[in-house]
């Protein structure tokens, strides 16, 4: 299993300085990238003044020149938002740039107000991306050219003129809420699947055995060979050394984090319920829908969650926030490389049994070792005092 984070990024209250707001995204990714994470997913978003990124593609291709290993995906591109051929042209410069560690995850849109500023009905975003996504991997996998007037673009024998860097083009993934709509593109196409909503409302829950069904369902329709390897699942986590402490620490961000989801922006597909710090808190722990607590109770949420999937995922993604503050933050993330990353890479495996074996053969070979050093010790007393007495 892979692991990483899912960055919209959330920025809240509003107010704080952005400049310097983006520079921590920036840090946590370097940070992430030394700890061992896998993926790192950032999100495109135009309105709510929270979620700052409003180019992924952009702010990857900055965040590639300060990491060396830690594979960079957009988490999503609203697809409907573009013209499809420039998000293909440019996911093949990222992905020649970056030498492969580029994902494109795409999607309708998360914010409605979004949608609204363009001029694109959010209940026609669904439709739009699954035209988008045919024209997307026409382009990507195709040599014959495409032409199409959709009314949002016009392609005219469009073609792109480059390769990708990866074979046969980087991967590509669509995000996955409640409906079933992500989940027939991923089949469709043989793409990856983010569960963006695995663990943000019980319907999100829920909906995971569907999702792979549906998934298989399209698969065996069009052909394609989906690999469960491609599916991420996104989940809300604050761990600490004591559960007493993670309360703590979240007391700082969380009522902020949900009045945004409550109040400002319009996802009601991200539901979370509360008014007061402790009935968010008791939500997001006796729900599911989140981890606040110690390494255990992290290791527990991805086990259930596995067993929730009837199979097994790819990845798991943590839902980035900013409950904490940040030297807590970092810390969380700390504990997670450290203790919950060997658990499910089983990189524990070896030292845990390799430690196990010693303990058992330890007093016996102890105890030769003992006796050896004690003879050796004798040998060398006897030897000097012979010395001593010939001298003599």
């Amino acid at each position: 299993m892979r692991f990483g984070i899912f960055l919209p990024p959330h920025h809240v209250p509003v107010g704080q300085n952005p400049t310097y707001s983006l520079q921590r995204d920036v840090e946590l990714v370097q940070r992430l990238d030394e700890m061992g994470f896998d993926e790192a997913w950032f999100g495109e978003h135009h309105s709510c003044g929270v979620e700052l990124i409003g180019d992924p593609m952009l702010f990857i291709a900055h965040v590639a020149q300060v990491t060396k290993h830690i594979k960079l995906g957009t988490g999503v591109m609203s697809l409907p938002y573009h013209n499809p051929f420039h998000i293909a042209d440019r996911l093949i410069l990222l992905d020649h740039l970056t030498r492969g560690r580029t994902i494109l995850g795409v999607g309708p849109g998360a914010l409605a107000t979004d949608a609204g500023m363009f001029g694109l009905d959010p209940a026609d975003a669904r439709a739009a991306l699954e035209q988008d996504v045919d024209v997307l991997m026409h382009l990507l996998t195709s040599d014959e050219p495409i032409s199409i007037d959709t009314g949002r673009y016009k392609l005219v024998d469009a073609r792109l003129q480059m390769d990708a860097y990866s074979w046969p083009h980087p991967e590509i993934a669509t995000a996955a809420i409640v409906s079933p709509s992500g989940p027939r593109l991923v089949g469709k196409h043989g793409l990856g699947m983010i569960s963006i909503g695995a663990t943000m409302s019980a319907a999100g829950f829920d909906a995971l055995a569907m999702h792979w069904d549906v998934v298989q369902e399209m698969a065996t329709e069009h052909g394609t060979e989906p690999s469960r390897e491609g599916w991420r699942l996104v989940g809300p986590m604050h761990i600490a050394d004591t559960k007493d402490q993670a309360i703590k620490d979240v007391e700082y961000g969380i009522n902020e984090w949900f009045d945004y989801l409550q109040h400002t922006a319009a996802a009601p597909q991200l539901g979370v319920q509360g008014e007061t710090t402790k009935e968010r808190i008791e939500f997001v722990i006796e729900s599911g829908m989140g981890v606040i607590g110690t390494v255990d109770d992290a290791v527990n949420q991805i086990e259930r969650l596995e067993e929730q999937s009837k199979g097994c995922f790819g990845a798991y993604l943590m839902f980035a926030h900013n409950w904490a503050p940040w030297e807590a933050t970092l810390h969380h993330y700390h504990l997670f490389a450290n203790h919950v990353i060997p658990k499910f890479k089983k990189t524990d495996r070896r030292l845990l049994a390799n430690e196990a074996w010693t303990r058992s053969v330890r007093d016996p070979l102890a105890a030769k070792q003992w006796d050896a050093i004690n003879a050796f010790t004798a040998k060398h007393q006897a030897e000097r005092e012979s010395r001593q007495v010939s001298q003599a």
